[in-house]
């Protein structure tokens, strides 16, 4: 009998040292969306029809709001170092296939965020605009409409209190 105990705590603690010796795969990582693969991309070059973006890329994740003009084909990459904590986020993109009014594709673009900004990976290109302002900035810009009126009012109050 106490052979076959022996036995056994040797087996366990072999299989336990096997099990520290080996490496494990902890983290995770999760895509979710659309799965962008660039030689499907190739197959849908500018002047492409609308039916062979569908039968390329499959049905988008959303379309345009306004004339179905702009298939988007949304995707999310995310990990997590041990099984149990949440995902944070590594990247994000939006393919964005555009149509003329004949059903034609006219332009794709591969929109990322690079440094907090929205960047065109096909196209190497970020979108210009004026001053970006934050919500209170708004308010306090001044303009005209009403939220503008409130906004004065309040500025009005804080400097009437000085």
């Amino acid at each position: 009998m106490r052979l076959v105990n022996k036995t056994a705590v040797a087996m366990v603690l072999a299989s336990l040292a096997v099990t520290g010796c080996t490496s494990m795969n902890i983290g995770d990582t999760i895509y979710n969306g659309y799965v962008l693969d660039e030689q499907s991309l190739n197959l849908i070059p500018v002047g492409s029809s609308r039916e062979q973006v569908l039968l390329t890329m499959g049905t988008p994740s959303t379309t345009a709001t306004f004339d179905n003009e702009v298939f988007y084909y949304i995707s999310q990459k995310r990990e997590r170092p041990v099984a149990f904590m949440k995902p944070h986020i590594v990247s994000q993109s939006v393919l964005a296939v555009y149509f003329d009014k004949d059903g034609v594709v006219t332009k794709r673009a591969n929109y990322t965020l690079q440094d907090g900004k929205v960047f065109d990976t096909i196209s190497r290109t970020t979108p210009t605009g004026g001053r970006d302002l934050t919500f209170l900035q708004q308010l306090l810009a001044g303009g005209s409409g009403a939220a503008s009126a409130g906004a004065n009012a309040v500025k009005n109050m804080f400097q009437n209190m000085k």
